[in-house]
């Protein structure tokens, strides 16, 4: 199974997606990792991507998911996943995959990016990440602002839950 955590820049994914992982003792993958040198520094530049440019970057994590749901493997996932054409990419199976959405206001993801060192991703950006977001109405809502380990036992739950083991999709 794969729990994919999406939200905007500063929303808390790799965070919750690292404690998730720790606590179900599954893999843990940050799709920041997949991206390309040039999409890195056209982002460390503060450019937003393009839908071109995000293109090899879905197509690598697509190939990822494919290869962890054909090996069975159980994988936290950190991606952004801000429009719904994303999400039909990187989701193929929702019968593998729960999709977690770490909702934030702006106010709470721009204080939390102002405190935020060494990453590629500037605070200019998020505005941007805002006007890019397409909320999804077929995840696991939960709040951003709760502390990590409220939202980690949340999503721990929610996956013992036996509605959510017998049903095929959120």
């Amino acid at each position: 199974m794969i729990v994919l955590i999406m939200g905007v820049s500063g929303s808390g994914k790799s965070t919750i997606g690292r404690r998730l992982s720790d606590a179900l003792q599954w893999t843990f993958a940050d799709a920041d990792s997949f991206h390309s040198h040039i999409n890195l520094e056209k982002m460390r530049a503060g450019t937003p991507l393009s839908e071109h440019d995000r293109e090899p970057w879905l197509q690598a994590l697509r190939t990822a998911i494919d290869r962890w749901i054909r090996e069975k493997q159980n994988v936290v996932l950190a991606c952004s996943a801000l429009t719904m054409a994303s999400r039909r990419i990187l989701i193929p199976d929702r019968h593998s995959i729960v999709l977690v959405y770490l909702k934030g206001s702006f106010d709470l993801i721009q204080a939390r990016l102002a405190q935020r060192a060494y990453h590629f991703m500037p605070q200019k950006l998020l505005a941007s990440q805002f006007d890019t977001l397409e909320e999804p109405t077929d995840a696991l809502t939960i709040e951003a602002a709760w502390p990590p380990e409220t939202i980690t036992a949340h999503i721990a739950a929610y996956l013992d839950s036996a509605p959510f083991q017998n049903t095929p999709h959120l």
